[in-house]
């Protein structure tokens, strides 16, 4: 019997947990990646009031879900909870499900926080240098593996091929992950390269496709479970998406944070933005070279948003929003679902709080709010998301 406990880590970002999952890996922890899908929303509207945002209902029905299987035992196994660690509510979810876990049966059950900002330090999962390197390769090894995927499949002369291949690489990737090869800079790019080349093997036709950006909040904009799997929605509609990465996100957090705490923490903030944006501009290079769009490096984006959002609103997604459906815009995709969940108080102040202001500062892109409620049925989302489809926009 392995002395290794599980480590249940409640699903967030579709493209890069199957690859981050191994970060937090160690000689006390197994993480197992949870697949519930299936009444989590109602599950969790039992512990909690009503008025909570969407995304805690769904990650602590996840959880309840799967100790409710009887597959863990709950005295041996814990859950993994990532707290943003700003103004977002979902700070608060570590201690939220506790009391849910107690209400439900499960006092013994371990609740782990990753968190760099101290937050319930008792309950802190470890930073350690090796998970920073692996979370470092899972980070661009799956943004690359997505903006390959999303750019290939509607072209595709075979369908389910793209999404083969993205599932063979994953596979081949986790191993590197699990069997602790050497994860120097030269050999996650080499990985990229080795991608690349694969995907530009993939027969392609030429055909008459949409392009349509997410923007929004974090677990709406990455997870199936949060937007009700829209990307599965786009592709069988035809559309090439597009998706900020993982880099992305991480880059725009170090800058906002960059701009709170202690001056030690400030200077860490930056010295850590610089070295990561060079690794998002290696990455780039390979995209770019190979004839693949991105979005351009944060540090470009940002000074591209000048005028657009206050960049000095860091709450939530703040000005990375505006950056972003700007930035996918200019590369063509002019069509731009902006979503969020349901009571993310933040989210709707200086997220959503922005999209009007936004539409008539970009007139050649056309933006549509879409809101994730457990009291929402999937038809009146799927409308507004087709009337975006069905929109015949002005040539630029």
């Amino acid at each position: 019997m392995s002395s290794r406990r599980p480590l249940l880590i409640p699903a967030l970002l579709d493209d890069w947990f199957p690859l981050l999952q191994y970060a937090f890996a160690s000689r006390h922890w197994e993480p197992v990646l949870l697949t519930e899908d299936r009444g989590l929303a109602d599950l969790g509207l039992r512990y909690f009031h009503n008025e909570l945002c969407y995304p805690v209902f769904l990650v602590a029905g996840q959880v309840l879900s799967a100790l409710n299987s009887g597959r863990y035992n709950p005295a041996r196994c814990g859950v993994l909870m990532g707290q943003a660690g700003d103004e977002c509510r979902g700070s608060c979810g570590i201690r939220l499900t506790r009391k849910a876990l107690d209400k439900a049966g499960y006092p013994d059950v371990a609740l782990l926080s990753l968190n760099v900002r101290a937050i319930d330090r008792d309950t802190g999962l470890p930073i350690t240098l090796p998970m920073i390197r692996r979370a470092l390769a899972a980070a661009v090894w799956g943004d690359t593996l997505a903006i390959l995927r999303n750019q290939t499949r509607p072209r595709e002369a075979r369908p389910g091929e793209a999404e083969s291949l993205w599932r063979a690489w994953m596979e081949a990737l986790g191993d590197d992950l699990r069997q602790n090869k050497p994860l120097t800079r030269r050999r996650i790019m080499a990985r990229c390269r080795e991608m690349t080349a694969a995907f530009r093997q993939v027969e392609t036709i030429p055909r008459k496709i949409q392009k349509v950006a997410v923007v929004g909040e974090i677990y709406t904009k990455y997870c199936h479970l949060g937007n009700w799997n829209l990307e599965q929605f786009l592709a069988k509609a035809g559309c090439e998406t597009g998706v900020g990465g993982l880099t992305w996100y991480a880059l725009y957090y170090m800058d906002s944070h960059a701009l709170k705490g202690s001056a030690p923490q400030r200077k860490l903030y930056r010295l850590l933005a610089r070295f990561l944006g060079s690794v998002q501009q290696e990455m780039l290079d390979i995209l770019n070279g190979a004839g693949y769009a991105a979005l351009p490096p944060l540090s470009q984006m940002k000074r591209q948003a000048e005028g657009l959002a206050p960049l000095r609103c860091t709450v939530a997604d703040g000005w990375l929003i505006a950056a972003e459906a700007a930035a996918w815009a200019r590369l063509g995709y002019r069509k731009i679902l902006c979503v969020q969940p349901f009571a993310c108080l933040p989210g709707h102040i200086l997220g959503k709080g922005q999209y009007a202001a936004l539409q008539r500062k970009l007139p050649q892109a056309r933006l549509v709010s879409v809101d994730y409620d457990a009291s929402t049925g999937p038809g009146t989302v799927e409308s507004r998301i087709r009337m975006l489809l069905d929109e015949e926009l002005e040539p630029n």
